[in-house]
């Protein structure tokens, strides 16, 4: 009975643990423009909000235009205590549907990368 309990014991605390380790990476919160949407006018800059803090150096941004060819954005800094990148839009962006990708290195060393759409309205 007691090593029954015992491992019982055992395999939740390590359950817990992974869990934990699950819930660690920095995942896309927020973003603006957000997924899916439609903007009236070309956007200046890019907000994306995450879960955990980022580490800058290893962190990044590309934006792709309708037509698959990179835009030109500026440099990501970091916002919101560490927890969001703005990144600039150099150039406005013309009618049609755009893909951000993003890649981000939380503070606690775990790597996550994703991206999404959004259309500007002509």
């Amino acid at each position: 009975m007691a090593t029954t309990i015992t491992r019982l014991g055992l395999a939740a605390i390590l359950a817990l643990g992974l869990a934990g380790q699950a819930f660690a990476h920095a995942h896309l919160k927020s973003a603006a423009p957000a997924d899916k949407s439609t903007a009236t006018s070309s956007p200046n800059e890019l907000d994306l909000t995450f879960t955990e803090s980022l580490n800058l150096k290893f962190s990044g941004v590309k934006l792709t235009g309708p037509d698959k060819a990179a835009v030109k954005i500026g440099d990501p800094t970091l916002t919101r205590k560490g927890m969001g990148l703005t990144v600039p839009v150099s150039t406005p962006l013309g009618a049609g549907t755009y893909t951000v990708e993003w890649h981000v290195l939380s503070t606690d060393g775990h790597k996550t990368n994703g991206s999404y759409t959004f259309t500007v309205k002509p």
